[in-house]
């Protein structure tokens, strides 16, 4: 447990809040709602996706995205939909939002062991409980990401022999399509009432789920980069058995798209990884001159889908 949860722990939120910089209050409202969630709902995401991600910018529409993590990459390409009688090219998905909207159909496929999911209020209720509020530009940015996730073709290829890979497909088959009007009759509604996941990667996803704390997913809802550090720390600590150094030039060729160089990139880290560590009193990460060491630490959560 990090110095953060001490202090959450010790002292209570306000008094933590002012032995800590400004800068540094955040981190401990991240910590001590955390330490306060009682519900410890679930989430679930793919084990690919704690090894690579989407982008956390938007590419050009055109521009496909691979990205190489350990002993996985990631190939998205983006792809076409007929929407309002005329076939447009949408680019792969991006961004926190893209990454809110597959963590919600991964969970609930995982839980019902359906690749329907529905959608529509429970949908707009597990974004309120999110902290996010659909409407205006929230809802116009959700609607793209729901778009481009619905176009696009995804693959992992893993290393190995005997390596599972995508051959073909996507996310999602059908139905992850915004209704344009978002009238006073249609609130709950925002999304078409079911959507179904692509098979084989909803075969993939069952096979190798990896639980996520829900609560963490909400704080860290606007920070893709510590969204992603805090699912890739959910899939690697607590399958170690021993320290494990990272070096910088793996960190950055995992996590550093979008910067030039590296030394752009350490400061930028080191900071998302802050917030990650805090929505994971558990984790135990050590920082390096060359790196960070993972150390043998216990899952986010501990109770498995019933």
């Amino acid at each position: 447990m990090g110095d953060i949860h001490r202090l959450v722990i010790e002292h209570g939120r306000d008094k933590a809040r002012a032995l800590v910089r400004p800068e540094d209050r955040t981190l401990v409202d991240i910590a001590a709602d955390i330490l306060a969630d009682e519900n410890q709902h679930l989430g679930i995401t793919y084990s690919g996706f704690c090894l690579t991600s989407l982008p956390h910018k938007k590419l050009a529409d055109d521009a496909p995205w691979e990205k190489r993590g350990h002993q996985v990459t990631l190939l998205v390409e983006p792809g076409r939909l007929k929407v309002n009688g005329k076939v447009k090219l949408f680019g792969v998905p991006y961004g926190a939002r893209a990454r809110m909207i597959l963590i919600y159909l991964q969970t609930q496929a995982v839980r019902t062991g359906r690749r329907e999911v529905e959608l529509g209020r429970s949908m707009r209720d597990w974004l309120t409980r999110m902290g996010i509020s659909v409407g205006g530009e929230t809802f116009r940015g959700f609607r793209e990401q729901s778009l481009r996730i619905s176009a696009c073709t995804l693959k992992f290829f893993w290393d190995g022999e005997n390596a599972d890979v995508f051959e073909k497909g996507g996310i999602v088959k059908r139905g992850l399509i915004f209704h344009d009007d978002l009238g006073d009759d249609r609130q709950g509604t925002l999304w078409n009432d079911v959507v179904q996941l692509d098979e084989t990667f909803f075969q993939a996803l069952r096979d190798h789920p990896v639980p996520l704390l829900e609560e963490a997913v909400r704080q860290l809802k606007d920070r893709s980069l510590s969204l992603d550090l805090y699912v890739w720390l959910a899939y690697r600590l607590h399958s170690l058995s021993r320290p494990q150094p990272i070096s910088w030039p793996s960190l950055y060729a995992q996590f550093g798209a979008g910067y030039d160089q590296m030394k752009h990139f350490k400061p930028r880290f080191v900071q998302a990884l802050q917030y990650a560590l805090a929505a994971y009193p558990d984790a135990k990460v050590e920082p390096a001159d060359d790196g960070v060491v993972l150390h043998p630490s216990r899952p986010p959560i501990a109770r498995l889908l019933a």
